[in-house]
């Protein structure tokens, strides 16, 4: 035990790391990027700390931030942040955040669909492969969206408690989640369509029922006037041709 050193484990290491603390490294590196070590408190819990000391203190409060929106209780020390276990109070907080994301920027079709078109234009004209051109307008709309990722970071774990309200909590939030992850799916599909719409150059047909966006919104007849205005009006080779 090395309760004096500041860039190593407080315990003895376990060989093969456990799924929680591949979540936490996941979600830790995304913030922080390279450095990060992730080791299990014997209790239970997580000990995270990073290689390099520059920025250190903004990192811990970063990746705590994170780390609370997936619902643990951390506590930031001089040289380590800790994760604890799961918090009701910090579950709670991310059900209001995933409802706060489906009434609010995912409720916003138009948006996507005008950021997609954006990204597109400005990427072919930069001369961009149009073969590629749907993958990276919809990873970049993921990025904008953030959800995405976040969903990404827990997959894989387990998530259960001894205690009953927090086993309420962790079931409501799952069940937000699911619903958060559809719709996500859902402007990302409308996203790789208006790419491929650029990388064609033909105006893409309004949608059918139970297409992104029906409900009220008219976002194909938007996405129709953005690609209108922005791509370019040119004849399509049979090859391009959707």
């Amino acid at each position: 035990m090395t309760m004096d050193s500041s860039g190593s484990s407080w315990f003895q290491e376990d060989p093969a790391p456990s799924r929680q603390e591949q979540v936490v490294q996941r979600i830790c590196a995304r913030v922080a990027g390279s450095g990060v070590h992730v080791a299990s408190l014997p209790l239970g819990g997580v000990q995270v700390w990073l290689d390099s000391p520059r920025h250190r203190w903004r990192f811990y409060h970063r990746m705590a931030r994170e780390l609370r929106l997936a619902g643990w209780h951390t506590e930031t020390g001089p040289d380590r942040l800790l994760l604890l276990g799961w918090s009701a109070v910090c579950l709670s907080h991310r059900a209001r955040m995933l409802r706060a994301a489906l009434t609010g920027r995912l409720a916003d079709f138009d948006r996507t669909a005008f950021t997609a078109v954006m990204i597109a234009t400005r990427l072919r004209h930069e001369g961009f492969p149009a073969g590629d051109l749907p993958g990276e307008v919809e990873a970049r709309c993921g990025d904008a969206l953030r959800w995405p990722a976040r969903l990404a970071d827990l997959d894989g774990l387990e998530r259960g408690s001894s205690l009953e309200p927090l086993r309420l909590r962790l079931a409501q939030v799952a069940g937000l989640e699911a619903k958060v992850a559809r719709r996500c799916g859902e402007h990302l599909a409308l996203a790789s369509k208006v790419a491929r719409t650029v990388a064609g150059g033909a105006a893409p047909a309004r949608s059918h029922a139970g297409d992104p966006g029906d409900s009220g919104s008219s976002t194909a007849g938007l996405t129709e006037r953005m690609v209108g205005v922005s791509v370019p009006n040119v004849a399509l080779s049979a090859g391009t041709a959707r």
